[in-house]
């Protein structure tokens, strides 16, 4: 009888302690989740309800192949945007208890909206799934895409007219361009590499993305790096002798709001320039950081050119000071004058 009392005394205390491992896993959890619209910035001390404090003998925090005990948000382990992590909670019995959570990371300034106005209209060919695109002179380098239908092209500004066009293999899904140092660099969507031309689009060579790119998306240069979007929340800057070489990468995301599927791109006066994927809007970005700094919205644009979930917002290029954007299969390039 004595050994059936200890044993269920037991199994009430294994029972309890369960139920309360569970009851912290969902403390944290219900708290991660309450936090994620409000995020945090850099410096900021990670607010851990303090039941799960008065549980746990350590916290640490894993990120990838990365840890710290440290509950305040590091740049050197964080990054703006979305952080997907796990907290490990050795609890004062010396269990370790894991809960993955997403923490949200904005920045600090606040992302003001940039006026502008029409200035011009150009022709554009509606038969172009605009990929990459940018202005030299008055001349225009566009990347088309397409399984099938991929190209580069060469031609005036106000014509539709090619000075210079070269099909792409039908296996090749053209996406960014950029021309530096003479050179013209161009993505490709999956295939995992890219091209480097003379130009007048005479192929140079061929180059493999890093791994942890996983698609070539946008693509612009600094006038030393070639800066690289992939559809995600980061930005890439890659050497332009060796462009399988990163060096230094950027996450993008508002003091409100994390952004991800960064697509084309546009290098202007110290700022990156970036539309995001289905969105109306283009964003600059301070390439320093991935801070968004402004805000333009080209709704009313995008309504008169967007018919379906194809035809978008998708081209970024400079006049002088005054912008030039277009879209996929869109009939027209407009120029607007930035407020």
């Amino acid at each position: 009888m004595k050994k059936l009392i200890i044993a269920s005394v037991i199994a009430l205390f294994i029972l309890t302690g369960c139920n309360k491992d569970k009851d912290i896993l969902n403390t944290l959890n219900d708290y991660n989740i309450s936090q994620q619209d409000k995020g945090y910035h850099f410096g900021d001390k990670l607010n851990i309800p303090q039941d799960v404090l008065d549980y746990a003998e350590a916290i640490s925090i894993s990120f990838g192949d990365k840890e710290t005990s440290s509950l305040s948000i590091d740049p050197k382990f964080f990054s703006l945007g979305e952080n997907d992590v796990t907290f490990n909670i050795k609890t004062k019995s010396g269990e370790v208890l894991q809960q993955d959570a997403t923490i949200n990371v904005f920045a600090k300034a606040k992302a003001r909206p940039i006026a502008y106005e029409i200035a011009n209209q150009y022709p554009h060919d509606t038969n172009s799934f605009t990929e990459g695109f940018e202005l030299h002179g008055d001349t225009v380098l566009e990347s088309v895409g397409l399984d099938g239908k991929s190209k580069i092209l060469k031609y005036t500004l106000g014509s539709r007219t090619p000075i210079l066009e070269v099909p792409q293999p039908s296996n090749i899904f053209s996406e960014g361009i950029t021309l530096l140092n003479d050179k013209v660099y161009q993505l490709t969507y999956k295939a995992k590499k890219g091209f480097i031309y003379d130009s007048n689009f005479k192929l140079i060579k061929e180059f493999k993305y890093p791994d942890v790119i996983a698609e070539g998306w946008g693509m612009t240069n600094d006038g030393k790096n070639l800066i690289v979007s992939d559809g995600s929340k980061n930005i890439y800057f890659l050497n332009p002798e060796n462009p399988s070489q990163i060096v230094r990468t950027i996450a993008v995301a508002s003091n409100t709001e994390a952004y991800d599927q960064i697509n084309e791109l546009e290098y202007h006066n110290g700022s990156i320039y970036a539309n995001v994927w289905q969105k109306p809007i283009v964003l600059q970005i301070n390439p320093a950081n991935g801070e968004v700094t402004g805000i333009l919205d080209f709704s009313n644009i995008a309504k008169q050119n967007t018919t379906n979930e194809d035809d978008v917002l998708n081209g970024i290029a400079f006049k002088g000071d005054n912008m030039l954007i277009t879209g996929k299969n869109w009939s027209k390039i407009y120029e607007v004058i930035l407020k």
